[in-house]
């Protein structure tokens, strides 16, 4: 069953219907669902569907004359002679019906023939561009998708009249996998496997978030248990460095300074690691929400849950696990969850004030919004809110503390965030949202309702008449 991508099916659908050439370069990190993506939408249309593979220049053409020649005549005559016969034969070929060319893991083919973005770009200025063809690049080299098809220094470059990055799922969409689950376990299972939907397809509803710890990522053989090593060996070499990045970072290092010291390596070698890690989507950097991206004071996050809780409790632990019964591994896994869970709450509660945004829901349209830390003059100690919202003249802002335990929010934590909140002199609008798995005392109940003060639940995070 196919599920999500609202939003892409309905671009890839405008673009289809829009007369004369159409050309999207859809690209995303590996295992993110593109391919799953255009299968969903070619399916309703005529369509060339080519997926190059990682071999030599000569054999992904063979496949790729064969795939247009059958789709022409349903008879293959023959390799091409070269890349510009293939897509002249193909260009001459298109009717005055709309057609559809999707080429899947488009550097595959550009890795092993660089020219062939020079034959293209001819062949769309030649040919393509005055038939009623639709074409499709996609690739999972997001580096190479963006510079050397996207970039102003690739023959491609302006001739592309979409651009799509396939993202992760965000917590509601991944949810979406785990119908019979509670909303905290569907909480616990985008925390652990993050928004990717080859991940979330490997865990079931049926068993618990334990059992499948245990029969998806601990017992031998099982298909996540060398999953971030071996999508890394795809994309990287030499992978000891960027093990400890990871490692440090799951660990709490954040700053590029700590991150350097805990893994013994210079601050220049350590950065260039992580901006190559950050080129692939699975390090980011943040700074604090209102600062701008060159503040000096930003931190290094992983972007994706499955490589957070893997670097977390896997990797270092493997040889150890082994040694255990998987069920008594994910038992003890299981026990440390809760507090693995406080960051990734915070981030989960950050997407639901971002779809609240985007349906009007608050108090104004957020300019800025993210995590804030930094010095508090009042307490003369580093502070920080989990999440801080500012309009754009910086008049209005909005405050949000997340707790991610069982207890029930309690009065201290809520002066916590008055408090933390009073650094910020500007704004005269001042809003309070507070986000707790426990549940909220009697008297925070009660000022809440006199200070106007969100409380939000975590069945509320699934309301669909809200979000």
């Amino acid at each position: 069953m196919f599920i999500g991508r609202k939003s892409e099916l309905a671009l890839l659908e405008k673009m289809y219907q829009k007369e004369g050439f159409q050309f999207l370069v859809l690209y995303g990190r590996r295992r993110v669902g593109k391919t799953s993506l255009l299968c969903e939408f070619a399916k309703k249309y005529k369509s060339i569907f080519f997926s190059a593979q990682e071999k030599n220049d000569a054999l992904n053409l063979e496949d790729f004359s064969k795939t247009v020649q059958k789709h022409f005549s349903e008879n293959y005559f023959g390799t091409f002679s070269d890349w510009q016969t293939a897509f002249q034969y193909l260009g001459d070929r298109a009717s005055g019906e709309r057609l559809i060319l999707i080429i899947d893991e488009f550097p595959f083919i550009a890795g092993e023939n660089p020219s062939i973005k020079s034959i293209l770009q001819h062949t769309i200025d030649h040919n393509f561009k005055e038939k009623n063809i639709f074409l499709i690049l996609c690739g999972s080299s997001v580096s190479f998708m963006e510079n050397e098809i996207m970039g102003y220094k690739s023959p491609l470059y302006g001739r592309s009249t979409g651009q799509l990055e396939v993202l992760p799922f965000d917590y509601y969409d991944s949810s979406l996998f785990f119908e019979k689950y509670s909303n905290i376990d569907k909480l616990l299972a985008y925390g652990i496997l993050g928004g990717v939907p080859c991940y979330l397809n490997a865990f079931s509803d049926k068993i618990s978030i334990k059992k499948n710890i245990a029969e998806q990522i601990i017992r031998t053989g099982a298909f996540l248990k060398d999953e971030p090593q071996l999508l890394l060996k795809m994309e990287l070499r030499e992978l000891s460095v960027y093990n400890s990045i990871f490692e440090a970072i799951a660990d709490g290092a954040s700053r590029l300074n700590d991150i350097s010291l805990k893994i013994h390596e210079e601050s220049q070698k350590c950065s260039k690691y992580i901006n190559t890690l950050r080129s692939i989507k699975l390090i980011e950097r943040i700074t604090p929400s209102g600062d701008d991206e060159s503040s000096k004071k930003s931190l290094y996050k992983i972007a994706d849950n499955y490589f957070s809780f893997w670097y977390k409790f896997i990797f270092s632990n493997m040889s150890y696990y082994e040694l255990l019964d998987a069920n008594e591994a994910a038992e003890e896994i299981a026990g440390e969850l809760p507090d693995y869970m406080g960051n990734i709450f915070e981030n989960i509660c950050l997407q639901y004030m971002l779809r609240l945004a985007k349906n009007k829901k608050l108090p104004f349209v957020p300019y800025s919004i993210g995590r804030w830390w930094g010095a508090n003059p009042i307490t003369k100690k580093q502070d920080d809110i989990d999440i801080l919202a500012l309009n754009k003249n910086g008049d209005a802002a909005i405050f949000c503390e997340c707790k991610f335990r069982n207890s029930a929010f309690d009065m201290k934590e809520y002066d916590d965030l008055i408090c933390a909140s009073n650094i910020f002199t500007k704004p005269e609008k001042r809003y309070y949202y507070l986000f707790s798995k426990g549940g909220y005392t009697k008297a925070v109940c009660e000022r809440a309702k006199e200070d106007g003060t969100v409380l939000v639940s975590i069945d509320d995070l699934f309301d669909d008449n809200v979000i």
